[in-house]
């Protein structure tokens, strides 16, 4: 009976180790392939193909098994990724501040504060900068302020009670751009900074005066 009893202890043993084994593997490479699958659905091309992908193979695991040998467990798993594949959700894509700052031909992102349009009440703003024109967008990227650099005549900052605020003197208006909070001081100045970088660059430059003849 123990010499009976032993070897089929032992093989289930071994049996119950290998699909531990298995198991762990399956999800170490499950962790390494989620923030690849979470980029895949950022395009939507790329999603839909990976889920058609992902229901043929499924379906060939349920239907190759049958057909050719008897195994359950590749037909149970295919079944697993087929059903996986239809309920997946559809494409996300994730559109950040770099790529409309690409779109726009933006050379740096910066905080812009809260910008209160003439009819419209007060948004918090990013500015993209450009070499041409100042773009002030919203959370959702749509745009509440337009500023062409070469209608800026001058651009500073100072403190008003609690707040700092970006003044840039325009030709025909002021736009003012409003901080608050511990580092409010610190945008403030490094909007400042920027915009000038701007204006500076799209000064012309005029040619040196030719030495008079002798």
């Amino acid at each position: 009976m123990d010499s009976t009893a032993n070897p089929t202890a032992s093989h289930a043993e071994n049996f119950v180790a290998r699909l531990q084994k298995l198991a762990i593997g399956a999800l170490f490479a499950g962790v390494l392939l989620v923030p690849k699958i979470l980029n895949l659905r950022r395009d939507e091309r790329s999603w839909t193909a990976f889920r058609i992908l992902l229901g043929i193979a499924g379906a060939a695991l349920v239907i190759l098994p049958l057909a050719f040998w008897n195994s359950w467990m590749a037909a149970i798993a295919g079944l697993a990724l087929f059903l996986t594949a239809a309920l997946l959700p559809p494409a996300n894509p994730i559109y950040t501040a770099d790529d409309k700052a690409r779109e726009l031909g933006a050379l740096v992102v910066v905080n812009g504060g809260s910008y209160q349009p003439a009819t419209s009440p007060a948004v918090s703003v990013q500015l993209f900068v450009g070499a041409a024109t100042i773009w002030g967008l919203d959370s959702s990227f749509q745009s509440v302020l337009s500023i062409p650099v070469s209608e800026i005549s001058a651009v500073h900052v100072e403190e008003a009670d609690d707040r700092w605020l970006v003044r840039v003197r325009r030709v025909d208006r002021l736009e003012e751009l409003s901080y608050r909070g511990i580092f409010a001081e610190h945008f403030a100045r490094v909007a400042e900074s920027t915009i000038r970088g701007v204006m500076h660059s799209s000064l012309p430059i005029l040619p040196r005066a030719r030495a008079a003849k002798a």
